[in-house]
């Protein structure tokens, strides 16, 4: 099979998962990005890494960009050689802001980008099945993919749906010098919950939806979570006090998908200064857009 000749570059965003009530099913993209650029050589595998990860990130076929462009080569019924990696991160690792998933879409789109006809061979749909496949769940790599808010399910596959976010909607990471293990926090939430708190998520996260999509000032209410934010504070108690002391101010504050970063949704540049002033010392402040674009193949 023939593959384009020279290196393809792809950019894929940041993202924030559940976003308070929306567990394993609202997400956010946000103007944050890794970049790949990759080609196809003669023979064997090259990796350079610069920026986060650079110094702990595996330089062999265990590299995750790596196990989802071989993924997506099976899908598309190919395989190169030889492939030749370059991969300038922005996203920080173990925070919460979707950095596997950026991994995963990014390699999924990098490969593809390879293959002449691999539009043809491999559609969206298809990357977001697989990208949801290699993640285990769809809630960072549908907004990664998409861009703007998804919800995402799954059923018969991967399957999501986006809208464009209210643009006085302005997002405030709160990014801890500490990372969190999504597989611990995971396991600190409880086989079920009472039916009220089911009920009560249930609503919010309706709301959540409607609330940044056109009606922000009601996100204060729509961010409330009884699902698993308080099940994983043992985990990361100074993200859990961080983020209390955010909504006892009347901030809506998160725990930023499995966390450990606070993502605070300002309603404008006032409410965001006032977020980024709260920020412990030592931690990093990202005053992001809304990425609407979602990945994207760059210009060769």
């Amino acid at each position: 099979m023939r593959f384009v000749d020279g290196p393809v570059r792809v950019r894929v965003p940041a993202t924030s998962a559940n976003l308070g009530p929306g567990f394993d099913a609202l997400g956010l993209a946000l103007g944050l990005h890794d970049e790949l650029s990759a080609q196809v050589i003669s023979i064997g595998l090259t990796i350079e890494v610069e920026g986060e990860g650079a110094d702990d990130v595996p330089r062999d076929e265990s590299h995750l960009v790596v196990r989802a462009m071989r993924a997506a080569f099976v899908e598309m019924g190919t395989s190169p050689a030889g492939v030749a990696l370059s991969c300038r991160n922005s996203i920080p690792h173990g925070r919460g802001l979707g950095s596997s998933a950026a991994a995963i879409v990014g390699g999924l789109l990098v490969a593809r980008a390879l293959v002449p006809d691999g539009d043809l061979r491999m559609s969206d749909a298809q990357v977001l099945g697989l990208a949801a496949d290699l993640e285990g769940h769809p809630d960072n790599v549908a907004p990664c993919l998409l861009g703007g808010l998804t919800i995402a399910w799954t059923g018969d596959g991967a399957r999501a749906v986006r809208r464009d976010v209210d643009p006085a909607v302005v997002p405030v990471a709160l990014v801890p010098p500490f990372s969190a293990s999504t597989e611990l926090a995971r396991r600190l939430l409880p086989a079920s919950v009472p039916h009220a708190d089911a009920a009560f998520a249930a609503g919010r996260s309706a709301l959540l939806v409607a609330a940044l999509t056109g009606t922000p000032q009601a996100l204060l209410d729509a961010t409330a979570d009884v699902l698993h934010q308080r099940y994983r504070a043992d985990a990361m108690p100074e993200s859990f006090e961080l983020m209390t002391a955010l909504r006892d101010a009347g901030h809506p504050a998160v725990i930023s998908g499995a966390g450990p970063t606070v993502l605070v949704l300002a309603r404008g540049d006032v409410e965001a200064e006032a977020a980024e002033a709260a920020a412990p010392d030592g931690w990093r402040v990202e005053r992001l857009a809304v990425d609407a674009a979602g990945a994207t193949v760059l210009p060769r």
